[in-house]
């Protein structure tokens, strides 16, 4: 999702139910498409793993499959926070304050070539040393790179030595009657005048460093003086007084930079952040990606004025089918076909509800109220939603309204109804080489009916000959499904288009209701239950009547 993410942070997300069928993934991508035409940065999602016949349908008009939505929570590559300013940890620490000062910022992040994040310079970090104990500045200078300490004074680095030998202690020697004589000079670093006999009593008293003030040129033999005695020469850029000030920042900012650091991945939760933040008192965090690149900071104020995730429903409007978090998102717009369910808003929201056989039903009326014309693509996806939801047009589910705009669709998508509804469910025609697992998560649903734990699912085939070969099998599955789940009744429909019904099978301590509603045949377990063809008209309004009347 960072994709998204990166190019704007007012995203808003369209997506189905929970074990989505074709209607649900269509009618997100449909939706998520007129939005955009409006130009609404709408974006279509699904809640997991698509079944074939919505891969075909996907393929037959090469569309991309949807995102996954993992979660409704808003994460923090999703709210707006500081963009990072980067350091190469060899930047000085002349250069940092110049850097902080310029953007007006009191935290930097030290980066490797990789853009991955090493630590972080703060301003307290700079004034710890420069205005702490003179033996950690001492310490600093010890390790500093000559050429360093040459480009913080704007200096000319006449001579470096192939061994430095600088302790990091500063002279700045006064010239009297006796000379250099009460000065130890050895290993030093020594800022010295535009005085050739001073320079040669300096290289000649060992020292590690000269650096040479308000000159613009040393002797010839100096130069050799400090060849023989390996001894660095520089001519500074300013005068004693800045040379001497500016000499301290000369160290990189690696030798600073915090590297005890509380960081954030850039896909954490914010409430998890807001969190963390609590048990400490930074200013600001660090924010990267999965492989350490640096992405932003992040602080108190950015969680506490950072958006809710923006969330558009379409075909569900329950709770128990929605995404992960939904209760932490900002609902906007519900489109859908079923009954009402327990979702609750803070305000009010566009709320459409219509008694027709399929939420694209719902959508394609939307494209004509706007004006906005149906693309051929959009257009043979929401007919497979369509022919999909309403058991191509058989389900009792199914309106005029939706024949109508089926035949306006097909007509834009230049395909024959029945044909495209026969590709379609053959897709899902085959039993075989499918784990009953995976066979119980088509279009599979959760109700609460009675009290009581309800798991739905429904495959929509062309014949119900493979059946018999796998009833063990599904039997076990359903069981197993049951027991991780702790429902009270798991159902699969089988329905055929074919020969207009279903066969319905039932596992956990309320399977006997299931053929109190749907009773089988004299002798026969599992019957075909000619024209029951609806879970939303007449398998759920049945199971529902015959639950309550048990619990009464």
């Amino acid at each position: 999702m960072s994709n998204i993410h990166d190019t704007n942070l007012d995203v808003i997300y369209v997506t189905g139910h929970r074990n989505p069928d074709t209607d649900s993934i269509v009618s997100a991508i449909a939706y998520a498409n007129l939005k955009q035409k409006m130009n609404i940065n709408a974006y279509p999602c699904r809640l997991g793993p698509i079944n074939p016949e919505t891969q075909y349908v996907l393929d037959r008009w090469n569309v991309k499959c949807p995102m996954l939505l993992q979660d409704a929570r808003s994460q923090l590559d999703e709210i707006e926070m500081d963009k990072p300013i980067t350091l190469s940890p060899e930047t000085t620490m002349f250069e940092c304050l110049q850097i902080m000062k310029d953007n007006k910022k009191t935290t930097l992040s030290v980066v490797n070539h990789l853009n991955q994040l090493q630590g972080l310079v703060t301003s307290t970090n700079l004034s710890d040393v420069l205005m702490g104990d003179t033996a950690k500045s001492i310490e600093l200078l010890s390790k500093t790179p000559i050429e360093y300490i040459a480009k913080v004074i704007d200096g000319r680095l006449i001579y470096h030595p192939e061994e430095p030998h600088i302790s990091g202690k500063t002279s700045i020697p006064a010239i009297s009657a006796q000379g250099l004589n009460n000065y130890d000079l050895e290993d030093r670093i020594v800022i010295v005048g535009n005085d050739t006999q001073a320079q040669l009593d300096c290289i000649a008293m060992n020292a590690g460093l000269i650096i040479v003030v308000w000159a613009s040129s040393v002797a010839p033999m100096v130069i050799q003086a400090a060849q023989e005695k390996n001894c660095g020469v520089i001519i500074s850029g300013h005068g004693t007084m800045n040379t001497s000030r500016y000499l301290f920042y000369a160290s990189p900012v690696k030798d600073v930079m915090t590297t005890d650091l509380i960081v954030f991945n850039k896909n954490e939760f914010v409430e998890d952040a807001q969190a963390k933040m609590i048990r400490t008192r930074y200013r600001s965090y660090p924010v990267v990606d999965n492989k350490n690149h640096i992405y932003g900071f992040v602080s108190r104020y950015h969680l506490l004025n950072a958006k809710k995730k923006k969330i558009i429903l379409v075909d569900h409007n329950e709770m128990r089918q929605s995404v992960n978090g939904i209760e932490s998102a900002e609902i906007i717009e519900i489109i859908d076909h079923h009954r009402i369910g327990d979702i609750s808003t803070s305000r009010p929201i566009s709320f459409r509800n219509e008694i027709v056989g399929s939420t694209a039903t719902i959508i394609t009326k939307m494209y004509y109220e706007t004006d906005i014309p149906i693309e051929p693509h959009i257009a043979g996806l929401l007919l497979a939603a369509m022919i999909s939801d309403t058991l191509n047009f058989k389900s009792p589910t199914t309106t005029n309204t939706d024949v109508a705009l089926a035949q306006k669709l097909a007509l834009i998508a230049e395909v024959d109804i029945d044909e495209y509804a026969k590709d379609i469910f053959n897709v899902s025609n085959t039993l075989k080489n499918e784990k009953m697992s995976d066979i119980l998560q088509y279009d599979q649903k959760e109700f609460d009916i009675a009290n009581k734990k309800v798991i739905i699912s429904q495959m929509i085939m062309y014949h119900l000959n493979e059946l018999a070969s796998v009833e063990t099998e599904l039997e076990t599955a359903m069981e197993e499904l049951g027991h991780n789940r702790r429902a009270d009744l798991v159902v699969m429909i089988f329905t055929s288009i074919h020969e207009n019904g279903s066969v319905i099978y039932a596992s956990g301590s309320l399977k006997d209701q299931v053929e109190l509603a749907f009773p089988n045949d004299p002798g026969e377990m599992n019957s075909f239950q000619d024209g029951v063809v609806s879970r939303k008209n007449q398998i759920v309004p049945k199971l529902t009547l015959t639950l309550n009347q048990m619990v009464q």
